[in-house]
């Protein structure tokens, strides 16, 4: 085994942050209980941010980024895994200030990994990544909230992104009818390849919806992914009993709405957090997104890229023009 692997490494200098392709030592690597050859990894916003240097999401350089990773197991100090065994880890502090996923190798605590599932490939787990965990998590909440498919639309906010697109291919798997809603001109990709019923602008949706105090109630429920006035329209709009799931803000962090759909229609927002999640809930979730909650279009949502290609895409993602999910393939 090498001990040389290519990484992502971003650095602080003088003129702010830079983030290149370079060669590192698995010696560069702090001693853990799990040495990884990640096979795939994945770009999620959150990756963006910490190769641009957010100190909100990294504050220590240098470093590399990457919160997803799945790959072999390589040496080991716990009895739980052994060697060759193919392990996935999503969030706890990986690519945070640990270096995480966009490097060959990753040197992690046990207690972050999970045994990848039998009826997922490593490639299809990372497909999914942090976004497709989110995603399921929030599918989980609406389903543990009574929602069913015969209650009527649900709506998913940032549909083209990685939450929101994998949100409505999993939930059009389930029966439900999903009306996306996109910034983007994507009608094809989200009716056509994911399932959407229907596809509405941003821009309607917040001007049909977030106008007024209360607005026509349309949906039994809603994934969003970006906050602001989209999560607020949301809210005025989901039916007696409905719930809204949130796990996003890179529309805004703030909402404007009352209490009057709260009391009135007896709705719930729900708050998802996918990385510091028990770890024996995150096994639940993923063996639903390895069995009956797996998509037939999965390998149809992502486009998979070197690493040599990652600081373009990065740059795609953080601009919030990407479609879809970015995989990244090692060597």
């Amino acid at each position: 085994m090498s001990d040389k692997f290519e990484a992502l490494f971003v650095r602080e200098n003088e003129k702010g942050f830079s983030a290149n392709v370079e060669t590192l030592s698995i010696s560069d690597l702090p001693e853990n209980d799990l040495l990884i050859k990640v096979s795939y990894s994945s770009i999620n916003f959150k990756d963006a941010a910490s190769a641009s240097g957010h100190k909100g999401v990294t504050q220590k350089f240098p470093h590399v980024p990457g919160i997803d990773a799945v790959g072999e197991v390589m040496a080991s100090k716990v009895d739980s895994f052994k060697i060759g065994d193919q392990i996935l880890v999503t969030g706890y502090d990986l690519g945070m200030n640990t270096w995480g996923g966009f490097g060959g190798f990753i040197s992690i605590p046990a207690k972050w990994a999970i045994a990848l599932p039998e009826r997922l490939s490593p490639l299809e787990a990372m497909i999914y990544g942090t976004a497709g965990l989110t995603a399921g998590l929030s599918v989980y909440e609406l389903i543990q909230a009574g929602i069913k498919p015969e209650n009527g639309k649900i709506v998913v906010s940032g549909a083209t992104g990685g939450v929101g697109s994998l949100s409505v291919a999993i939930l059009a798997k389930l029966g439900y009818d999903v009306v996306a809603v996109s910034g983007k001109n994507q009608d094809d990709f989200l009716i056509n390849t994911l399932g959407a019923e229907s596809v509405i602008s941003r821009q309607e949706f917040v001007e049909k919806y977030d106008s007024n105090q209360m607005s026509t109630t349309d949906f039994a429920g809603g994934i969003d992914a970006v906050g602001g006035s989209i999560l607020s329209g949301m809210l005025k709009a989901t039916r007696y009993s409905g719930a809204v799931t949130c796990c996003g803000l890179v529309a805004s962090a703030e909402i404007n709405t009352s209490i009057i759909p709260f009391i009135l229609r007896h709705i719930k927002l729900i708050g998802i957090d996918s990385v510091q999640q028990p770890l024996a809930f995150k096994e639940q979730i993923w063996q639903l997104l390895a069995d009956e909650w797996k998509p037939a279009v999965l390998e149809k949502v992502m486009q998979e890229i070197e690493i040599g290609e990652l600081p373009s895409a990065l740059k795609t993602v953080l601009e919030g023009k990407a479609v879809g999910r970015y995989v990244v393939k090692h060597k």
